[in-house]
């Protein structure tokens, strides 16, 4: 949880749906700032959050299973307003004295919402006997709700899918308001937040940054930090943000895994040496990284051999420097929940490469997590606060196992080299085309196939290289981007033309649910 003092937080409570995240960025949205804690963690995360309001979101369980999911009583208690999404509504109505049952109509998908009486949520937004759209998600459904309630919006398949108790400021809704698909969704939240709860929409970057500062000051001390700056923008944004609160008491390390994009680490190398006053240490540490990936495809233990790589040589530059006590990176909120299981399994490993939650025991080092709290694009504000230049900041996300995992199958020296220029080609493309900045990110794959081609006169066996373009806001979810034929015609032309080893190129144009954007 958050490691900065926030006043006025609201409290997300999450159940394991694959949403949650968005209900966390519509509230930030507000200029409110908020956190998600997993169900097993309510009560803790309400005493320590100390929130204004609570949020429940949905989940994939049922409230009929035995030992599913429940809000903490202290929240019901509280007397604080509470909105409850989808589960959440059900978990809150059958808490409360309502009831929930299975075997109706199932909703998933769009559906239309009946304004039946006002409600302070609608204020500004939605009228008696007006339609509006919205996005259903759900097998069980409420058919009793608990005294005090009272229906404020119907559909055609969810008689109770909106209910307020405007005495203890509680209201549920059946649908999803956090997605795109609602459309009013957004403005719904804006008014719980604002109207119900009283929160002031003053949540900004510069008192983010204010506080962060001050947090590592109080977290450090006087004691040195070492940084792992892998040249992308959370690394960066860590870095500046740690030297601004303890200056000359960080050192940033470069390892150059060998992994990275073409030219990467010697333009991240000058940039840094050019125009911040920043103590940066160059490790070329390739030879060692391939050496021991050399071969190895399956993506984990790729991720975890990398890991492990990155924790030796910071110990061993550590050493060199004579001892540090912290260790900073640019751990992201996303890197943190995704880290976390909410559903009582095992913990996901969809950032297993990144030292969420604590390093190994045998180092004598502590975490100093700066970003922790923010998701991608307000970490590109804060960037933008701290004064890195525009052309660095819209730099598509590059993940920290680099390369490694752009390569499926077997890595080897002559693959990553056939891989790196293929990608220098495709990014170049698209910047000439002035597409780099409608895109999230943008990557070459060098996919583990060889395929038979004729290349002039000559038959050729060489590899098939895909190309990935996504949109996305956050990093959460993503779309493939709607290139037309003639640009893609050209990429593959100058890939296949100027890259020794490939001979064929495909679009992948597979979208991404709540998750990595990655290819693995």
């Amino acid at each position: 949880m958050t490691q900065t003092a926030h006043p006025d937080t609201v409290l997300i409570v999450d159940f394991g749906s694959q949403v949650t995240q968005l209900i966390a960025r519509r509230v930030r949205e507000t200029g409110v700032y908020c956190e998600i804690v997993p169900f097993q963690s309510g009560e803790e995360g309400f005493r320590q959050l100390k929130p204004k309001a609570v949020i429940l979101s949905g989940s994939p369980a049922s409230t009929l299973d035995i030992g599913s999911p429940r809000a903490a009583s202290v929240i019901f208690d509280s007397g604080l307003p509470v909105f409850g999404i989808c589960y959440g509504q059900q978990t809150m109505c059958a808490q409360l004295g309502g009831k929930v049952e299975s075997g109706h109509h199932r909703e998933f998908g769009r559906a239309f919402l009946e304004v039946e009486k006002d409600c302070p949520l609608f204020e500004g937004l939605w009228s008696v006997g007006s339609r509006h759209q919205v996005w259903m998600s759900h097998g069980d459904r409420v058919t009793a709700i608990p005294e005090g309630f009272e229906v404020v919006a119907t559909s055609a398949n969810a008689p109770f899918a909106f209910i307020a108790d405007e005495k203890r400021k509680y209201y549920a809704v059946q649908f999803h308001p956090e997605v795109v698909h609602t459309p009013d969704g957004a403005k719904l939240i804006a008014n719980f937040v604002h109207k119900i709860a009283g929160i002031k929409g003053d949540w900004s970057m510069s008192a983010y940054r204010a506080k962060a500062v001050e947090a590592i000051r109080n977290q450090v001390g006087d004691k040195k930090v070492i940084c792992a700056l892998s040249g992308g923008v959370d690394s960066s944004v860590a870095a500046l943000l740690i030297h601004e609160a303890v200056g000359d008491q960080l050192t940033c390390i470069l390892v150059d895994h060998g992994l990275m994009r073409k030219d990467e680490a010697k333009n991240v190398v000058a940039m840094f040496e050019e125009h911040y006053n920043l103590h940066l240490l160059h490790v070329d540490a390739s030879d060692r990284f391939i050496g021991e990936l050399e071969g190895v495809s399956d993506p984990e233990t790729k991720r975890k051999i990398i890991g492990r790589l990155f924790i030796e040589v910071f110990e061993e530059e550590a050493k060199k420097l004579g001892g540090a006590d912290f260790l900073a990176q640019g751990t992201l909120y996303p890197d943190v929940i995704e880290s976390v299981s909410f559903t009582g399994g095992p913990s996901v490993t969809i950032k297993s490469h990144h030292n969420v939650g604590g390093l190994p025991e045998r180092m004598n080092m502590q975490l100093v997590e700066p970003l922790r709290e923010l998701f991608k694009d307000e970490v590109r504000v804060l960037g933008r606060e701290l004064g890195l230049p525009d052309s660095f900041i819209g730099r598509h996300p590059f993940p920290g196992p680099g390369l490694a995992i752009r390569c499926p199958g077997g890595i080897s020296r002559e693959k990553l080299e056939i891989l790196r220029e293929a990608d220098a080609i495709y990014l170049d493309e698209i910047r000439k085309a002035g597409l780099y900045d409608a895109i999230w990110q943008a990557f070459a794959v060098l996919l583990p196939v060889q395929t038979v081609g004729v290349m002039g006169d000559g038959r050729t066996y060489e590899f098939v290289c895909a190309l990935r373009a996504v949109t996305s806001v956050d990093g959460m979810t993503a779309d493939f981007y709607h290139y037309d034929m003639e640009f893609l015609g050209r990429a593959a032309t100058r890939i296949i033309n100027e890259v020794r080893g490939i001979n064929r190129v495909v679009y992948d144009v597979t979208s991404k649910p709540p998750g990595t954007i990655e290819w693995e």
